[in-house]
């Protein structure tokens, strides 16, 4: 490969960032490939007793314990089957959470520069989670900022 190609695709990958896509509640989000640590298609999650709504419980991954989020709950929508979810493992504050969510998409390429800010008409509960959004061909994909979304979450973890 010459030093040209190298420079145009390391040029490149500063104007782009690759996320993967979520569904819930046929809604496509988007979540940085880079934060993403698992994608789980069948979760054995413990509930927690006395836990916020929006928690699932916990369940073991591989000797770590992760606290599993329902982020349909999160976002004030019906909750489907724990069966019928999937789960995408990130970190936060040095903690790892399932983000359970209704199904995984594709990871996406998208120019930094053709994100754009949230819309005035973007549900209210989108955008306190969202970092913006990216118009797809038929549909808009929302941002999802992880700090945001567990943000609630974990400040009532440590109230305690």
């Amino acid at each position: 490969m010459s030093a040209s190609v190298i420079e145009d695709q390391l040029q490149e990958q500063e104007y782009t960032q690759d996320y993967l896509t979520l569904v819930i509640d046929n809604q496509k989000f988007g979540i940085p490939v880079l934060q993403v640590q698992d994608v789980l298609s069948e979760q054995k999650i413990t509930n927690i007793p006395l836990s916020p709504p929006e928690v699932a419980g916990s369940m073991n991954l591989r000797g770590h314990i992760v606290t599993a989020i329902s982020v349909r709950q999160r976002l004030n929508m019906e909750s489907i089957p724990l069966d019928q979810a999937m789960g995408v493992v990130v970190e936060h504050n040095e903690e790892l959470y399932s983000l359970i969510i209704d199904k995984v998409g594709d990871v996406i390429s998208l120019k930094k520069d053709a994100i754009e800010r949230n819309p005035g008409m973007l549900d209210q509960r989108w955008k306190e989670i969202a970092n913006g959004v990216y118009q797809l061909d038929k549909e808009l994909l929302v941002i999802i900022d992880v700090s945001k979304l567990l943000g609630t979450v974990t400040d009532s973890d440590n109230k305690g």
